[in-house]
């Protein structure tokens, strides 16, 4: 018998090892941060007491939520339980006057007949970091001598969800707090005199079908050369694969990462359902995740 139950901690491993099967390269502490988002956006299909597929709808707003990590395992797929997660996200987020997605390429159809509309292509690019020996970024911005690159100590986290909710679609106070001050990973901030942010990187380890590597996100800034030194400062001494998810409506995201090494692996697209968010804001860089938008 098949049953869609709510996520519960004990399921967290579950649904990472899911992940990373699906190569989705969850970052370490990501499930729990969506399942802390929104307590009540995450459920599992259960096949005769066996976990067999699981997918997120969370909701940030009442005017916004986003529906990711939607898998079914392989060898439990053609037989509907896709469907039933599907109906059970949609019917959960009802009320929420647009959804977002990342829709896999081969999926997009799929989408546009539950009423998404193609919005833009994101691109997920890697690059290989062959030395864990700092490269010694500049942290100085040369336009503005009172703007550097600083850990995220050296700024408030108030400053950072002010220029962030200016920038996203959606507010997501809650969301950043807990994505910003895990425990894994470094973030890097765009800091003026006065504590203004004008920019910020978060680089965490994520894990891949095999073995570990990084993911870079999110990652805005003001203008490109912010944004530039805000990644030099991610990726320093961060050996190994470093992947990050580029949106398709800031075309400089791609000119920078090209530059540094970094190529085109997969790509899915972002759709939404409902009023469509007006305009794409260029200080997006790089997403926090395919996951939640």
């Amino acid at each position: 018998m098949l049953e869609i139950k709510p996520f519960t901690p004990a399921d967290l491993d579950v649904i990472t090892e899911m992940a990373r099967e699906q190569d989705f390269a969850p970052g370490v502490g990501d499930i729990e941060i969506y399942a802390n988002t929104d307590r009540q956006g995450i459920w599992l299909a259960w096949q005769d007491d066996v976990p067999v597929g699981c997918i997120a709808a969370v909701t940030y707003s009442s005017s916004y939520a986003f529906i990711g990590l939607f898998v079914v395992k392989p060898e439990h797929r053609g037989q509907g339980i896709g469907r039933r997660l599907w109906q059970h996200a949609l019917k959960n987020l009802s009320s929420v006057e647009c959804i977002g997605l990342e829709a896999a390429v081969q999926m997009v159809g799929f989408y546009e007949k539950a009423g998404f509309q193609k919005d833009c292509v994101t691109t997920r690019r890697q690059m290989l970091c062959r030395s864990d020996q700092s490269q010694h970024p500049n942290t100085t911005l040369l336009q503005r001598s009172d703007i550097s690159v600083v850990p995220l100590r050296e700024i408030s986290l108030e400053a950072i969800q002010r220029y962030d909710e200016r920038h996203e679609i959606s507010p997501r106070p809650h969301f950043l707090e807990l994505w910003l001050r895990h425990r894994a990973g470094d973030v890097f901030v765009a800091r003026d005199s006065q504590g203004t942010c004008h920019g910020y990187v978060r680089i965490r380890p994520c894990l891949l079908p095999i073995g570990e590597g990084w993911r870079v996100g999110p990652w805005l800034a003001e203008d490109p050369v912010m944004a530039s030194l805000l990644l030099n400062n991610a990726i320093d001494r961060h050996k190994g694969i470093v992947l990050i998810d580029t949106p398709g409506h800031n075309p400089t995201a791609k000119t920078i990462t090209t530059a540094k090494g970094f190529k085109p692996m997969d790509s899915t697209v972002r759709m939404y359902k409902g009023p469509m968010p007006k305009g794409h804001d260029r200080n997006v860089y790089g997403l926090a995740c395919l996951e939640l938008g």
